[in-house]
Formats: structure tokens, C-alpha cells, sequence
């Protein structure tokens, strides 16, 4: 295995550190970077904590080309923590586990002198997640690797938990006083909120990073090590259909296989989307006319279960390989040896950490309100082994949240229910 000279560097800033982070641009190698720290760290006993459907890829990873360590998929695994230990002592041992199980595995608080690796750990954003709780108080690791391409998503707030693992010593409170702008503004009943300051909301970032690279963080843009294909994004519109206005006005819609009632500013804001999307028989038409035009692999991201449905039907119709990444489904068989395959993408199971280089083109048939899914969805096709352009077909149903949407994502800022109420003038009684 041959590193690149951005993942030598990486390796060589954080030598004999036992806690580092590797905060590296979707598509530059956090995973071989990675796999030799751990390698370089020499624990005999490991545990790699990452999202579900990363878990087969980092077991891969490892038989591929580290075959002398013991991997085990721990999902099922009735293997005691006793167990690993007595493994480890004839070879290297490395135990992967998804977020969402490992606080359930509370056999895993008896390890010690292990290396504990988190992929994506912007996962532990929430301090007070029952996973993030469980890696922060319970785990007794002696080193650390976190990995991540959007530690924070552009919001330095959620930064600290990371930070306690690296070794920053500041409460959340010291951390937010040192760091974070914070306003006061009056909440549902009149009630003061506390708020992240919308205009100016931080403050001392240089000495944040500062202190951060002091205990073992690095950070690496693609710009920075490389120059990948130029990228592409081109808007296709679609009308708005007489079911969205209905809906928009009256709040209250039937349809044959559907009742939507926007009782809530979440329910009506879900409607909406719904609506500019899966059940807008206008824009499927579109999305049937894009792939209709082309033959090329294509990448769809998409956000609810109906949408997919619908969206394989016009697929299969038209005699093209179909390819799954959802939250039920890990299927890329066809994406891997067809090349007028297309895979169908859900944002939380496939916005992070797959390699989709072999296809160049990507439509966005709904849209994500967060914008760390949407910055890392892009990155799927625009990575190491990309040699042509990347082109981001992104439809937009018009005058309608989608395009609301869109214009924060656009900033890198995540669509709130903040921003709904204010666009929208929604009012709730």
C-alpha cells in the first residue's frame, strides 16, 4: 500500500501522538490515514465506531490490507469483552460497531488500552445523545483517532465533544464563553431563548483552531493537496403543481393514498417538501426526462421512502440497472459493473463516506434541510480518481420550499424551522 504525500503528512504531524483527529476534506484518504495510525499506535485491541452502512467497507478495508489483524462485525457478534482480550493476545484486534448499537453493548465499557477510531465523528455532535454520552464517559480508551470531513458542519458549537476526546481541557462552558456569540431572543410563550448569534456568531476562531491542531488535529482542503475535475450544477425547474397550492393555502390535503395536515410547523413543513417533490407528478416527469437523456451512470439522492418507489418505477420502465443506498438496503451492484446503472441514494445512509467516482453525473431529486448532508452528498462523485467533470442536476420544483431550501444550502447554512416560518410567513394558532 502506497500513501499519498497529504497522508504521509498527516502520519508524520501527528507521530507518537495517541490522540489525533484527521478533520481531511471529503475524498482525500481519511481511512488509509486512519488504519496506519492505529497501525502506528500498536494497541493490540481496537474499536472502530462508524455509521451502519460503513461498517462492510472498513471490514473490507482491513482483510484487503491488513490480513493479519482480526476484524470482527460486532452487530451480531455474542463475543465477550473478556473474549477480545484473550483474541488479541495471538493477533491485532479490531472491533467495528454502528453509533446507534454500541451504547446498547455495555460489555465494550469493560475494555481498556485500546484505540478507540471514530469514522464520521461528527456524529457525537450532541452531547447529551446516548451514543455520544456513552463514548465520552464510559469508554476507557488510551488513544483516540477521530475522522471526519464536517466535524462540526460549519458550527464550531458542536465542536466541544470531539475536543474533550483530544484532550482539550474546557467544560462546554468554558469552551461556548472563550468561543461561541450567544443572543437572547423570546421563544414560544414569551420565554427567553438562548440562541447562537445569528449576525456574529464566533469569535477567537483562529486560537480555536490553534488549540485544537495543539492537541492533535489537522485539517486538510482538496484545494490544498490536490486539483480535482471542474464542478457543475445546473437548476432544472419544475411548475408548481395545484395539490402544493392547495396544501400551502389550506394546510389540509387528501389525496388518494395520502392525508397531509399541517397541524404543526413540522407537519407543514414536511408537507410541503412531500409535495414539491415524491407526490409532484410534474417533477417525476422531469427526472424522467433527465435520465431519458442520457445513458451514463447516474447517482440520485432522494429523501423519503415514497420518493424511491416512485423513482425506480420511471428507472425500471426504462430498462436501467438499479442500485440502493438506504437505510433498509445496501445494494451497489449494479453501480459497480453497469455502466448505464443508477443508484439511488437516501441522504442519511449514503451522503457520507461512499466512493461513487466511477459515475459523474448526480441529480438531486429532493433536497436535504441540513447542509453537512448536502456538502458531503456532493463529495461522492468530486474525489481522488475523479477524472471528469462533475455535473449536479439539482431539480427544484418553482416557487416553492424547494427553492427556499436550496438558496440556504447554498450558503452552507441548514434549512430551520426558523428560516420556514420567516420565508413562509407561517404562523401556528
Amino acid at each position: 500500500m502506497t500513501l499519498y504525500p497529504h497522508q504521509e503528512e498527516a502520519l508524520k504531524l501527528t507521530r507518537n501522538l495517541k490522540r489525533v483527529a484527521y478533520y481531511y476534506d471529503m475524498g482525500l484518504g481519511k481511512t488509509f490515514i486512519g488504519s496506519e495510525k492505529m497501525v502506528e499506535i500498536g494497541n493490540r485491541v481496537n474499536l472502530l465506531i462508524c455509521q451502519k452502512s460503513k461498517i462492510n467497507d472498513w471490514k473490507l478495508h482491513f482483510e484487503t490490507y491488513y490480513p493479519n489483524i482480526f476484524v470482527i462485525d460486532y452487530r451480531k457478534s455474542q463475543i465477550s469483552a473478556e473474549d477480545i482480550v484473550l483474541y488479541s493476545a495471538h493477533s491485532t484486534v479490531v472491533v467495528i460497531i454502528n453509533y446507534e448499537l454500541a451504547w446498547r453493548r455495555e460489555e465494550l465499557t469493560r475494555l481498556t488500552e485500546f484505540t478507540l477510531i471514530l469514522d464520521e465523528s461528527s456524529m457525537i455532535q450532541n452531547p447529551t445523545a446516548k451514543q455520544t454520552r456513552f463514548i465520552i464517559k464510559k469508554l476507557h480508551e488510551d488513544s483516540c483517532i477521530l475522522l471526519s470531513g464536517t466535524p462540526c458542519g460549519g458550527k464550531f458549537e458542536n465542536l466541544w465533544t470531539q475536543a474533550q476526546l483530544l484532550g482539550v481541557d474546557m467544560t462546554k462552558r468554558e469552551f461556548e464563553e472563550n468561543f461561541i456569540n450567544f443572543e437572547i431572543i423570546k421563544g414560544f410563550g414569551g420565554f427567553p431563548v438562548r440562541i447562537v448569534d445569528r449576525k456574529n456568531p464566533y469569535k477567537n476562531t483562529e486560537y480555536l483552531k490553534t488549540v485544537l491542531r495543539a492537541n492533535g488535529a489537522i485539517f486538510m482542503k482538496t484545494e490544498e493537496v490536490m486539483t480535482l475535475p471542474e464542478q457543475r450544477f445546473i437548476n432544472i425547474f419544475c411548475p408548481i403543481t395545484s395539490d402544493y397550492r392547495k396544501f400551502k393555502k389550506d394546510r389540509v390535503l387528501e389525496l388518494e393514498d395520502k392525508e397531509f395536515v399541517g397541524s404543526t410547523s413540522f407537519s407543514y413543513r414536511l408537507g410541503l417538501r412531500m409535495l414539491a417533490s415524491g407526490y409532484s407528478k410534474l417533477k417525476l416527469e422531469a427526472f424522467r426526462d433527465l435520465i431519458s437523456s442520457t445513458s451514463d451512470r447516474l447517482i440520485v439522492f432522494y429523501n423519503f421512502n415514497h420518493e424511491l418507489e416512485a423513482l425506480k418505477k420511471i428507472a425500471q420502465e426504462q430498462d436501467r440497472p438499479i442500485s440502493v443506498m438506504s437505510g433498509n438496503l445496501k445494494d451497489l451492484r449494479a453501480y459497480e459493473t453497469e455502466a448505464n446503472s443508477i443508484t439511488f441514494c437516501q441522504y442519511q445512509a449514503g451522503a457520507m463516506g461512499l466512493n461513487l467516482q466511477k459515475a459523474n453525473k448526480m441529480i438531486y431529486f429532493s433536497l436535504p434541510e441540513r447542509s453537512e448532508l448536502f456538502e458531503q452528498s456532493k463529495k461522492r462523485i468530486h474525489r481522488i480518481g475523479q477524472k471528469n467533470t462533475c455535473t449536479y442536476y439539482v431539480l427544484q420544483t418553482a416557487s416553492s420550499i424547494d427553492q427556499l431550501i436550496y438558496r440556504a444550502l447554498e450558503k452552507k447554512q441548514d434549512y430551520t424551522d426558523e428560516l420556514f416560518r420567516k420565508e413562509l410567513n407561517y404562523r401556528e394558532d
